[in-house]
């Protein structure tokens, strides 16, 4: 009997073996395949992101009557419609926003040098602090080395044959691929569903639901949570007249998927430019800060528990963390990808801790 046992278990650890073998081999191709074409994936890694974000949208018009490929079809022209309509409205007001902010650039120089050098003489003649380098050199410097940056970025995109390729594949081939992808989701979902272990399926199936839950926080909630504060700082920091207010506004809701990153880049900018634009004016100074303010409590208190609230599972040292690792490793698409799958890493590693608190290597006695 004693013998039966111990051969039952060591068959089941073969078992146990083969499958970790497996999904470990199978988690190396997938990375090694995303290395290796991470140059062609964009626009596929953005149409897949599409369907998964408007799956639920096109459920309900299902669930009204529709057919799946009706639906799609009136789902995709009309999202790729609005993107249109945004861009051709969007870009031109950015565009020129983008140019008045670099000419104006040795305005706000010579404005925040006439702010700060009497503020750092007089900590100097108080204090006995030593005279920081002229302000304006240095600001110079930095201001030059950040308009190159930006240039060399803007000219890449538009003289690099590839960034052109990239960019044209993007906005051809992303629809199409997205169309068949949302019309095919649930097949696609039903066909992943019988390639599971059958004596496991219940608990992967488990692990997949969590892991939903995590994705739609962070792709369909924080997608939501940056896309309104891209409105709502373009919007309110243009009505308070600061120049480019559009741009700086956009570029502070597109990166609140950052914690604390967006924001603070997006006060800083607005703040600098502010005190350049109206010093001594403090009332139009104070509204650019509440409007910030403002901002913080509407994605604090409405905006993230609302659409996100705790799905994601992650601390936002591991977010910074994920976005770097994701750029380092695999450039801007692995930025795309890095916190849906730190989401998912997330789901995996909590699981595996359960399993690791209710094993004997952690009790000590037999296993459960």
């Amino acid at each position: 009997m004693g013998q039966g046992t111990s051969a039952g278990l060591k068959a089941d650890n073969m078992a146990v073996g083969r499958q970790l073998t497996f999904w470990i081999v199978a988690l190396i191709v997938f990375l090694l395949f995303v290395f290796l074409l991470n140059s062609i994936l964009l626009p596929f890694v953005a149409a897949l992101a599409i369907a998964y974000f408007l799956d639920p949208l096109a459920d309900y018009c299902e669930r009204l009557g529709m057919g799946r490929t009706l639906a799609t079809t009136t789902i995709v022209i009309g999202f790729f419609l609005l993107l249109l309509a945004a861009m051709l409205l969007i870009v031109p007001v950015l565009t020129a926003q983008i140019e008045d902010f670099m000419q104006r650039w040795p305005r706000y120089v010579g404005a925040m040098r006439n702010l700060v050098e009497p503020m750092m003489a007089t900590l100097h003649n108080r204090f006995g602090l030593n005279a920081p380098p002229d302000f304006q050199t240095l600001a110079q410097q930095y201001g030059e080395r950040l308009l190159s940056v930006m240039g060399g970025v803007v000219g890449g995109l538009v003289g690099g044959g590839k960034a052109v390729i990239n960019f044209l594949s993007l906005f051809a081939i992303t629809p199409v691929v997205a169309f068949y992808l949302l019309r095919d989701w649930d097949r696609l979902v039903h066909t992943v569903d019988g390639w599971l272990p059958r004596a496991h399926a219940d608990v992967i199936r488990q692990q997949v639901r969590d892991i939903d839950e995590a994705l739609a926080g962070c792709v369909r909630g924080q997608a939501l949570v940056c896309l309104s504060l891209a409105v709502f700082y373009g919007a309110a920091l243009t009505i308070a007249g600061l120049e480019a207010g559009l741009l700086i506004g956009l570029v502070t809701g597109l990166l609140a998927f950052i914690p604390f990153v967006g924001a603070m880049i997006g006060f800083v900018l607005s703040f600098g430019v502010a005190l350049a634009q109206w010093w001594p004016d403090y009332t139009r100074i104070g509204i650019v800060l509440g409007i910030f303010f403002i901002g913080q409590i509407l994605e604090g208190y409405v905006l993230t528990p609302r659409l996100v609230g705790s799905r994601i599972g992650l601390h936002p040292v591991w977010v910074i963390f994920a976005l770097l690792a994701g750029g380092a490793l695999f450039g801007f698409v692995g930025m795309l990808l890095s916190l849906p799958m730190f989401a998912v890493v997330a789901v995996l590693a909590r699981f595996a801790l359960n399993q690791y608190l209710d094993s004997a290597v952690y009790r000590g006695g037999p296993q459960p």
